[in-house]
């Protein structure tokens, strides 16, 4: 089911047309447009994002187990500084060309948005390519550092300019509201091809830096195939010229959007750098473990974020908030709902689901739980950044990035030398919980938004269900083989909350929809 900016033309899969059919008759488009629009996407979204994780699962048990714990740890450190740098050099252009589009296009100029994006490319290209060289110049200052290599820290450098390049042009086709190709790029494409070179170069070179270069390479396939992909989308556009002042207006925007973009990203990781000064052996690799699964619980949330970006900006600038405020509402509560039973399996049985790394890394269990509250409550607090950005309020989301990670760093500082994992993980969790609540009072303050709602009750129940169940099971199976515990815990809780929230989670809109869908017959009056 495809949003209504994609290509009209474009075959779908033949196995669904039926229950296409269905859902659009359920949900007319008049009333629901931007609800199924955000759903198809979304969809599509939660589909690579289960590639994205279970291949990033995947190279990092690979990488574990075929170079140990302390190789993990420095292949992490590389591979995330080229990441974290990319998305700050790329200058807050991808957000610029999601906004912008989404803008022109709205307004029925979407001629404009080639220019807008070949401005936003020359600019991201020119700030992260003379990042990515002072980055391979300081490489040996890196490694000394990090206790890394300095070929890993060089080919970090190469990765830097693709990763921004890539995300400037997937930036641009979400704007279009076409989600698709960031499934494909993104979440699917890098994480996949990382994998197919990383064994690849292992026949070469077992080694750091052969891993740390494969990541790069994989990242400059993957901007070839976004360029590819935009060029395909927009080539049928009546060419427009841009407005006066274009290139001052997307610097503007990103001039903030650039330390932000590099403060977001490090919010997840400063504390692990700062860690890295205080750990020994495999304790670096074990809490990089922690933090990668932790990450998982947001995975909903990331999914609807990049699809309810470019409606974030379209309804605003068309000052359409009551209507901006619903979709907030449900979609924040829906990504809690989709979150509540991963956040139950690994605070649940956390030692079972770090041992899929090996041996030894279920030593990681209690900082796993602890960075599980931070991130709780950025899934709870829902798409409060990405509307701060949409908004354009690009210099508040700076102002609590700044803050934000003064607080991981002096925590960490404090915390990790005599917690060790767990003092990084409550500066990473503290750090969060005082981050979300500080951008859901600016939403609230500058667009009159929030997304709670006393359905969130609701959902209470299924999930006591469901932590229930696996509590059960995990007991009766915890001196067993950990995959049969952790296999059977997961499916059994999943299969509880599932039942329960279909009984007693759901609100009586969301019954009455899923029962149109299905064709049962209800007694609800449809207008209710």
């Amino acid at each position: 089911m495809g949003s209504d900016t994609s290509n009209s033309g474009e075959p779908r899969s033949r196995a669904t047309p039926g229950l296409r059919g269905a859902i659009e008759a359920a949900l007319p488009k008049e009333r629901y447009g931007d609800q199924l629009a955000i759903l198809s996407g979304t969809g599509q979204n939660i589909a690579g994002l289960a590639v994205f994780v279970v291949a990033t699962f995947a190279t990092n048990v690979l990488i574990s187990r075929t170079l140990g714990a302390s190789a993990l740890g420095v292949i992490t450190l590389a591979t995330q500084l080229g990441f974290i740098g990319g998305a700050a050099t790329r200058f807050g252009m991808d957000m610029a060309a999601v906004r912008r589009v989404a803008i022109d296009v709205g307004r029925g100029e979407g001629g404009r948005a080639r220019g807008v994006l070949v401005r936003a490319v020359a600019i991201a290209a020119l700030v992260s390519a003379v990042a990515g060289l002072l980055v391979f110049l300081g490489a040996g200052s890196l490694a000394r550092a990090f206790h890394g290599t300095r070929g890993a820290f060089q080919a970090a450098a190469l990765a830097l300019p693709f990763v921004a390049l890539s995300q400037v042009y997937l930036g641009g086709t979400r704007g279009l509201k076409v989600m698709r190709h960031t499934l494909y790029v993104y979440w699917a494409g890098q994480p996949v091809l990382w994998i197919v070179l990383l064994v690849l170069g292992w026949g070469l070179s077992k080694s750091i830096g052969m891993s740390v270069l494969a990541y790069a390479l994989s990242w400059g396939l993957a901007t070839v195939a976004a360029w590819f992909f935009w060029e395909r989308e927009t080539r049928s556009f009546t060419p427009m010229p841009a407005e006066a002042g274009e290139v001052g207006a997307l610097i503007r925007y990103g001039a903030p959007r650039a330390p932000a973009a590099l403060l977001a990203q490090l919010l997840f990781w400063t504390d692990y750098f700062v860690f890295s000064r205080y750990a020994h052996g495999p304790q670096l690799g074990v809490y990089a473990a922690a933090v990668r699964v932790a990450q998982a619980l947001v995975l909903f949330l990331i999914a609807v974020n990049y699809m309810f970006s470019p409606f974030v900006a379209d309804l605003h600038q068309r000052g359409e908030r009551e209507r901006l405020d619903g979709l907030f509402k449900a979609l924040t509560r829906w990504v809690v709902a989709g979150s509540i039973p991963i956040l139950l399996l690994l605070a649940i049985v956390p030692g079972p689901v770090l041992r899929v790394f090996g041996g030894g890394f279920q030593s990681g269990s209690t900082a796993l739980r602890i960075l599980l509250i931070g991130q709780a409550v950025n899934v709870a607090t829902g798409s409060v950044g990405f509307i701060l950005i949409m908004v354009g309020r690009t210099g508040w989301d700076l102002l609590v990035y700044a803050g934000s990670f003064l607080l991981d760093l002096v925590m960490a500082f404090l915390l990790a030398p005599h917690l060790h994992a767990e003092g990084a993980a409550i500066a990473q969790a503290v750090t969060l919980v005082v981050s979300n609540t500080a951008r859901l009072y600016l939403v609230w303050r500058f667009v009159r938004i929030q997304p709670f709602t006393r359905q969130y009750l609701r959902l209470a129940i299924p999930a006591a269900a469901g932590g229930l169940v696996m509590a059960a099971v995990h007991l009766a199976l915890r001196h067993g083989a950990w995959a049969v515990d952790l296999l059977a815990t997961g499916i059994a809780g999943a299969i509880a909350y599932a039942v329960v929230l279909l009984a007693a989670g759901l609100t009586p809109a969301e019954r009455r929809a899923i029962a149109r869908v299905l064709g049962v017959a209800t007694p609800a009056p449809r207008t209710g």
